[in-house]
Order: structure tokens, then C-alpha cells, then sequence
């Protein structure tokens, strides 16, 4: 008979105007690494606040079992104490303590002195693979390591049921692969995971079984053997996906709109290290210029510091339709035609308090006010209007941002900047955390960009979205540039090699 960790049954959960959750029925076996993918606004995120507790009992409606008992959360104390953790895609961790400080904020009030706080974190860092003293501080560590912090806090709560949301979405190939060993290890002492990702190589290497959703209600449950990504695409979005991308509307132009020359970055702390040393690339109208290169070779840094947000001496030189542009701050870069829909979009793209609303016409609020007061009617009619161009799911422009998926959020983010009419528009990681029909959503949208003459620089941890939308793509180094490829000749070998 199969022993369930996890039951949740005929779960409905509607906010105003929507139903997000619509008869969802999610079982996991015990002791199973359990897939769970969806489109953008499928439900997977409301559902797991359901399981976590963030959505307490009485706010929506259905039944939650866990390991054979009915529970009702009242919050997520609650959900804790019954041996569930969440690992949340975006770091939930205190920068400024240290490793042994932040595994502790989970069990506060059960430890009782420091040399047991310092045993105990270091034990459960042991236990994760993660050899280090528990007394470094979390801002002195990758994100690769903080992601292992995040899974010792858990352990730390004898989490039995442990949910995994986008666990991978920031780290290298090499650091995913120490995580899905781990997983494997947790998974052999008889954790039960739940594992959330678009990345559907990921779902098939390490799940046993996989749920999709689709428009808040369960398509399917069926085990790995019987799925490929083909199969789990169809699922998810309800046809056959032929092409992963749409086909490229072609670069005509040989005008230089952006030329970079000798640009250098000189690191904030260490003034004599660079982060960016002898830079020089163009960027036509209308192309699509791809920035490929591992964790760590300043892609970042270089869109960054186009943007004017850069810490440091930064020098070169740097020219906008032929005219020389100073950037200094992130002002300077908007008004010189830059936009930069960034990497993180809830830490610094989005007022994840503020309405979808606000966020859609923030970077062009001057347009809509005058003497201090805001044209609500014009700065309406012009959201609802990028509302639709861009596709956003949403009941309306006031329901606050943090209530969306991250793909309506990413969405939101591109919105804002067409919105500024920018002359050329930074993606930084575009299409991070976001499922396979809206990652086509956004490479359609940047083709109607290119048709327009707005050109794009696009950066991107994954080289089959580099090869599939860039016209030419340039690699970086450490710092610095390895090579340039036409569209023509780029492989992800040739890539790869002048990369690493």
C-alpha cells in the first residue's frame, strides 16, 4: 500500500476576482522527490503557501494530510511544527550574521547557549556537505552555499517534508550537481522532496514522480519513467510546443548605436583589482547582442555599470548614436536611452508592496504629472494599454505585485521599461524562474522589439537562449572579453571553450 507524506485534496483558493486554485488535488509518497511544474499563474506557488502556512485555514477551502493526519495551519509556525520547510527561491537569510546565527532563527528559544548554537550548525553544515566554520558571516558566501544555509535551517526544524522552489535558478552547472547529490543523500534517509522548476532536464534527473498543474487545477500525476520533456511541455501548456523559440526577425542595419570603448572596473574595496578590464564591443539598431560567459566573468557587472549602477572607478568611454554619454548614476543611464530589466527583478526591479499599476508607470511618471499631481486617467489608460501588450495575468492594475507569478512580475518589468522608450533595453537573466510558454512570450516580445529598431543586450546563463535569440553573441572571461561570434558560427562548444 503507498505510504503518503503528503496529501492535499480538493484544494480551491480564489482571491478578487480570480480563482488561482480550482479543485487541486497534489499527493507525494514518502521518501519520493516529487516534481511539481506549471506554466506561469498555474498555481504552484499559491499552493505551496497553502502547504507552508502563509495561507492560514479558513482562507481557502479542501483538505491537507500530512503523513496521515488532517491539519489546518494557522500560519507558518504552524506548518513548521509539523515537519514541512521551505526553501524559497530568493534567499531568506540575515547577510550581516553568520552562518550559525541564521541556521538558529529557525529554532529560536530551543538552543541555549552559544558553544551548543555554534555544535549544532556545525553538525547540520556537515550534514549538507557544506564544510566551513559556523561562525563566517553569510554575506561572505556565494549563493551556492547560502541555498546549503537555507536547507540546514530546515534540517534544523527535522523538516520531513522539505519543498525546493527554483533551487537552481542561480548556480553553475557544478554547484547543481553537489545539490542533486544532496538531494539524493536526503532523499535515501527518507526526506520527502518537493521539487519546483521550469528547468525540466532537472525534474527528469532527480524526481520520481511529477504533478502539472494548468489554470489552477491538476492535469496529471505520472512517474519519471513514462515522461520526457516533450511530453511534460504538452502537459503544461495544453498543445505540442514544435519550437522552443519563435523565429528570428532579422538584424538589417549596420548603424552603431552603442559603442563601448576601453571600458574598466576597478573593485570598491580592492581599488587596485579589476572587475572589468579593457572592454570594447557596438551594438547595432535592431540587433540582439547575447552576453554569454560562466558565473563569476562580470557579465552582471558590465550591464550594470552601462546602467550607471556600478560601485568603484569605472573609466572608458562611452558613445549613444555617435555622441559621447557620461553615466554616472542610473538617471544619467535612463536619460541617455538605457533600460535595464535586472537580474533580480523582486530585490531591485519591482515595489513588490506597491500595485502592478504603480510598477507599470513608474519609470515614466513625469510624463504623467504636472505641478506634483498625477493624471490618474491618462496613466490608467496607458498601463491597461501595456497591460496587454505584454500579456500580463493579472484581475487588475491595483493587485499588489507580490501577488503575481514571477513570470507576470518579469513581465511587469519589461512593461515599465517600454513604457520609458528606451533606445536600447538590458536583459539581465530574462527569463529566470519562469516556465517555457512565457519564456516564448518574451522571446516573441523581444523579436516585435528588434522589428521596431529598438536594439537589445541580453544576458544569459543558458546557451540555448543565447544561441536561439542573439544575432551575434559576445563572451566574457573573467573580466574581460574571450571572443565574438556571428550567429552563423556560434556553437555551445565554441562558446564554451573561449569561456572557460
Amino acid at each position: 500500500m503507498t505510504e503518503y507524506a503528503l496529501e492535499m485534496q480538493n484544494i480551491v483558493k480564489e482571491f478578487p476576482g480570480v480563482r488561482a486554485l480550482d479543485g487541486v488535488d497534489f499527493r507525494v509518497i514518502r521518501g519520493h522527490v516529487h516534481g511539481l511544474v506549471g506554466e506561469t499563474g498555474a498555481g504552484k506557488s499559491t499552493l505551496m503557501k497553502i502547504l507552508s502556512g502563509v495561507y492560514s485555514h479558513g482562507s481557502y477551502t479542501g483538505k491537507l494530510v500530512v503523513s496521515g493526519k488532517e491539519v489546518a495551519f494557522r500560519g507558518v509556525h504552524d506548518s513548521e511544527e509539523a515537519g514541512i520547510g521551505l526553501i524559497h527561491q530568493e534567499r531568506m537569510l540575515f547577510p550581516e550574521l553568520s552562518v550559525a546565527e541564521n541556521i538558529t532563527m529557525s529554532t529560536f528559544g530551543r538552543l541555549v547557549s552559544l558553544h551548543k548554537m555554534y555544535t549544532d550548525a556545525k553538525k547540520l553544515m556537515d550534514e549538507v556537505g557544506f564544510y566551513i566554520e559556523p561562525s563566517t558571516l553569510v554575506k561572505h558566501i556565494g549563493v551556492a552555499k547560502q541555498q546549503l544555509v537555507e536547507i540546514a535551517k530546515a534540517l534544523a526544524l527535522d523538516a520531513k517534508i522539505l519543498v525546493l522552489d527554483e533551487p537552481t535558478a542561480a548556480l553553475t552547472d557544478k554547484e547543481i550537481d553537489s545539490l542533486m547529490k544532496l538531494l539524493e543523500r536526503l532523499r535515501s534517509r527518507g526526506v520527502t522532496l518537493i521539487f519546483i522548476s521550469h528547468k525540466l532536464d532537472e525534474i527528469l534527473r532527480i524526481c520520481d514522480e511529477v504533478t502539472v498543474l494548468r489554470d489552477g487545477s491538476t492535469i496529471d500525476t505520472k512517474p519519471i519513467e513514462e515522461l520526457d520533456e516533450k511530453k511534460i511541455i504538452s502537459m503544461m501548456v495544453g498543445r505540442d510546443m514544435v519550437n522552443r523559440y519563435p523565429p528570428k526577425v532579422p538584424c538589417t542595419s549596420e548603424e552603431k548605436i552603442l559603442e563601448v570603448h576601453n571600458m574598466n572596473l576597478m573593485d570598491f574595496d580592492e581599488p587596485e583589482k579589476y572587475i572589468l578590464k579593457d572592454i570594447h564591443f557596438y551594438l547595432k539598431r535592431g540587433e540582439v547582442l547575447g552576453i554569454a560567459g560562466l558565473m563569476g566573468a562580470g557579465r552582471t557587472e558590465l550591464v550594470n555599470s552601462l546602467f550607471g549602477d556600478f560601485k568603484g572607478k569605472m573609466t572608458g568611454d562611452i558613445y549613444i548614436e555617435g555622441q559621447k554619454v557620461r553615466i554616472r548614476n542610473t538617471a544619467d543611464a535612463i536619460a541617455a536611452g538605457i533600460g535595464l530589466a535586472t537580474e533580480d527583478r523582486k530585490f531591485n526591479g519591482l515595489n513588490l508592496g506597491g500595485s502592478v499599476g504603480d510598477n507599470l508607470i513608474i519609470t515614466s511618471l513625469d510624463r504623467y504629472c504636472k505641478y506634483g499631481v498625477i493624471n490618474e486617467n491618462q496613466s490608467v489608460h496607458t498601463a491597461l494599454g501595456m497591460l496587454n501588450q505584454v500579456k500580463i495575468k493579472t484581475p487588475s492594475l491595483e493587485t499588489l505585485i507580490m501577488n503575481l507569478s514571477g513570470g507576470n512580475q518579469q513581465k511587469v518589468v519589461v512593461g515599465k521599461w517600454l513604457l520609458a522608450t528606451p533606445k536600447i533595453l538590458i536583459f539581465d537573466e530574462p527569463t529566470r524562474g519562469i516556465d517555457v510558454g512565457a519564456k516564448y512570450e518574451i522571446y516573441s516580445l523581444i523579436n516585435e522589439l528588434k522589428s521596431q529598431g529598438m536594439s537589445i543586450i541580453m544576458v544569459s546563463s543558458e546557451l540555448p537562449e543565447v544561441l536561439g535569440v542573439s544575432d551575434r553573441i559576445m563572451v566574457l572571461r573573467e573580466g574581460q572579453i574571450s571572443g565574438v561570434f556571428e550567429e552563423e558560427e556560434a556553437t555551445e562548444v565554441r562558446i564554451m571553450e573561449v569561456a572557460t
